[in-house]
């Protein structure tokens, strides 16, 4: 058996390749929208991906299936109550599929989602303990998925979490302790509260060490993992719905355009918004006027999903060279509309200085003489609701960096504003998208909630 685990950390997202030495038959569970390392490892092994199977309806990256079809030829299946626009091999809980010696079995896991499925991979047909178990975003290491996602409309958290227990102890558990796990996800993502870094572990781990597999009953365990979610990036409904549709195919090899100054000026005239994805601190020594800062260092695509509109034409600033990995990291979360990028972009800053500016940026010592200069100043936290609930500075707001867009109402964009995050990359993002909505006056803390700590005694 070949068995090949894909991790892409900017999303914590865990992708696999299965394949029978013996046939070179191969599948792909999970894939990420840009294809070509799975394409090119399949080659490598003179391998043929004759599936593509996914666990479910992913909410959090526009999956690659489509792609995979296009390249290989490769079915696509869903657990058998899935609906889609796209025609699939309906799966059967139960089913099996030899891939050779190599055969894998369905287990129909609902919970996460209403059409969730686990893969059991045996290494050969009559094993008695398989080798592993693909769990998607039913199992995690640490943790299960969460079941209040919107991706599940027309199911209630408490009906969806009833059922996520029920494939925990009736189809997972069952399993022998030696069973591998394989999440789709990592320490993260948001698609539970309290993953593990690490990427893999075993039934009998889980059964000992899994806070809710440990609940003693039921009722325990839906209010333990219904409770203290961190918000869902804005894009999950968006990805949700497109990775059920026919939609076009990401292109992973052809850059953006390059744009001049006034084209630029006329895309964003029209509506585009300018993302920047350099470092915060560059981005704070100076930047074009409106511009949001997400960096590429960071987890650029969640992020800049949680304060673009999924309908915004956007426009890329990042350093020379760079240009095709934005774009891709943005497609693989479905944000296609991408008009190009600034070409010459440290000298377009050079050239029209009175379109651009500085961010303010405050150390936790200049924060405190600001906070005790400014009468009337607007504090917001940007962290998830249960990091603030662990300790906040006093007198925040807690406002998480993923719903600004949404309640940017609640705050006077006229007061002086400080925004916080733990370390500075979120409120890089936030005190940006502020000014670029006309709070003119936002500074962030280098460092954050963290440096705040280490460096000023509380009150």
């Amino acid at each position: 058996m070949i068995f090949n685990q894909y991790y892409l950390d900017c999303l914590s997202h865990a992708s696999y390749l299965i394949a029978d030495e013996t046939t070179g038959k191969a599948v792909v569970v999970d894939p990420q929208r840009d294809i070509s390392e799975y394409l090119a490892d399949a080659e490598e092994k003179g391998l043929t991906i004759e599936l593509v199977l996914e666990t479910h309806f992913h909410a959090d990256f526009l999956s690659g299936h489509l792609e995979l079809a296009q390249a290989t030829g490769a079915a696509i299946g869903y657990s058998s109550v899935a609906e889609t626009e796209f025609d699939i091999r309906p799966l059967a809980d139960g089913e099996r599929i030899s891939l050779g010696e190599v055969e894998l079995e369905i287990r129909h896991t609902p919970g996460h989602t209403p059409e969730s499925m686990s893969v059991v991979i045996y290494e050969h047909a009559d094993d008695e303990v398989p080798y592993g178990v693909l769990t998607g975003d039913t199992l995690f290491i640490g943790d299960v998925g969460r079941p209040d996602l919107l991706a599940s409309v027309g199911f209630t958290r408490d009906e969806l979490a009833t059922k996520l227990y029920d494939s925990l102890h009736d189809k997972l558990l069952t399993l022998p302790d030696a069973t591998q796990v394989f999440p789709a996800h990592g320490a993260g993502s948001a698609c539970g509260k309290n993953l593990s870094t690490e990427l893999t572990s075993t039934i009998g781990a889980q059964r000992q060490e899994n806070y809710a597999l440990l609940a003693p009953d039921r009722t325990t365990f839906i209010d333990l993992v219904t409770e203290g979610q961190p918000p869902a990036p804005g894009y999950f409904i968006h990805d949700a719905t497109l990775n059920k549709m026919q939609r076009p195919l990401m292109d992973e090899a052809t850059p953006p355009r390059p744009m001049t100054w006034d084209e630029v000026q006329a895309a964003m005239a029209a509506g585009a918004l300018l993302v920047d994805g350099r470092d915060p601190v560059e981005f704070a020594h100076g930047h074009l006027k409106g511009a949001v800062n997400v960096g590429l260092e960071g987890r650029y695509a969640e992020f800049a999903g949680s304060v673009v509109p999924v309908d915004a034409d956007i426009v890329l600033f990042v350093e020379p060279g760079a240009e095709l990995e934005a774009k891709n990291r943005l497609g693989r979360i479905g944000f296609d509309r991408v008009l190009g990028y600034v070409d010459r972009p440290l000298e377009v800053l050079l050239a029209h200085q009175d379109q651009a500016q500085v961010a303010s940026r405050l150390t936790p010592v200049d924060f405190e003489e600001r906070r005790t200069d400014v009468d009337d100043l607007q504090l917001v936290d940007v962290r998830n609701p249960g990091e603030h609930a662990l300790g906040s500075l006093p007198g925040s707001v807690s406002i998480p960096v993923g719903q600004l867009p949404n309640r940017l109402d609640e705050l006077d964009p006229d007061r002086p504003t400080v925004v916080y995050c733990a370390g500075g990359y979120r409120s890089s993002v936030a005190a940006s998208l502020l000014r670029a909505n006309g709070f003119d006056d936002v500074s962030d803390i280098v460092g954050g909630y963290g440096a705040w700590t280490e460096v000023v005694q509380p009150a």
